[in-house]
């Protein structure tokens, strides 16, 4: 059974709504608890945009307390047809979490190099001889995802899950985090105590391409502070100027950190919390929210780009194991994001931002 496209307006008032519910679930983020459990669940979910992942936290969140799904943290989201891929379906009943997935049009050009000349082409217009045809994000439009709560059917494969005991460092993260840094052309050194340092843990030397770390912290210290100087490197360096104010620069390093840290079963919350928070708050032309609103997506794909690189055992992103997220997406009706077993919608599915 087809569904019907849904109008233009349905979807402007929706995405409305889901901009309305991400600005709610910012504000939360004043507190440094919630900074700290949202940093951690997109750290395993970072295979999608922040925005998406505060989105598909809060409606998870809220369909918890109204006891539709057993657990407060979801394992796995995917879209409809990304679960049927797997063998799995949705159960009857259970609602898609709304995201934003990109729109794209069809562009085309005989001279790519001028940018005025791409003309967007038609639903099934051709382009003409010698032209260039590219896609580009015209806009973002509604889709849904489940948790694989709300689904049943084959077994999902299990994947190792480090576990650390206190004190201790993932195996392997130190020294894959110094690889990336010395590859980016910094040395990386240790110093005896926080007096080499003014105090600090650990310090970033643009100018002497240099990285120093205390040597009297656990491990887990140790590493966690090599990945906030990591962050430095990969998001501060002076000539860029990438960021304006100390404090937003100090917030980034941190809650990236605090991702690598959790993509490894890590809890840096001890130190990272009140850190975050003190900076955050520095920030005389901002509000704690403000911030969080202007560093989130920045962390997010830093944090991701340097997980990519590293050898280590991480915990699983938000993706079923097995899933291609590359396979072509499809769509559904606002109405298909119930399932039920008398109509199996086409997916809108989670190609998300």
């Amino acid at each position: 059974m087809s569904t019907k496209p849904q109008p233009h307006h349905d979807w402007e008032a929706k995405l409305a709504a889901l901009h309305e519910h991400l600005f709610a679930s910012v504000e939360t983020l004043v507190t440094g608890d919630e900074w700290k459990r949202a940093l951690e669940f997109a750290a395993r979910f970072r295979t999608r945009s922040f925005n998406n992942t505060l989105l598909i936290w809060w409606q998870h969140e809220a369909a918890y307390r109204q006891g539709r799904v057993p657990d407060p943290m979801p394992m796995y989201v995917a879209g409809f047809k990304q679960w049927q891929t797997l063998g799995r379906r949705v159960i009857a009943g259970q609602r898609g979490y709304m995201i934003f997935a990109p729109l794209t049009a069809r562009f085309a050009t005989s001279f790519p190099i001028d940018a005025d000349s791409w003309r967007r082409l038609g639903r099934n217009e051709r382009p003409r001889a010698g032209e260039i045809v590219r896609t580009r994000m015209v806009g973002v439009r509604p889709a849904y995802v489940w948790d694989v709560s709300q689904t049943d059917g084959r077994p999902l494969p299990e994947l190792p899950t480090p576990h650390l005991l206190r004190g201790e460092a993932p195996p392997g993260l130190w020294d894959g985090l110094a690889a990336i840094v010395r590859d980016a052309g910094f040395s990386l050194s240790t110093v005896t105590d926080a007096a080499g340092l003014r105090g600090a843990n650990g310090v970033t030397d643009f100018r002497a391409r240099a990285v120093m770390v205390r040597d009297d912290m656990d491990a887990a210290a140790r590493v966690k502070t090599l990945a906030h100087e990591l962050a430095h490197i990969r998001m501060h360096e002076p000539a860029s100027d990438a960021v304006s104010h100390r404090g937003i620069g100090e917030v980034e390093a941190e809650s990236v950190a605090l991702m690598i840290g959790a993509a490894h079963g890590m809890d840096t919350s001890d130190y990272t919390i009140p850190y975050v928070s003190s900076w955050a708050n520095s920030v005389q032309a901002k509000t704690p929210t403000e911030v969080v609103q202007e560093t989130g997506e920045r962390v997010r794909r830093t944090a991701a780009a340097i997980l990519d690189q590293l050898p280590t055992t991480q915990r699983v992103a938000g993706d079923p194991p097995g899933l291609d997220r590359s396979a072509p997406a499809h769509r559904v009706t606002a109405a298909a994001a119930t399932a039920s077993p008398e109509r199996q919608p086409e997916s809108l599915e989670a190609r998300s931002l």
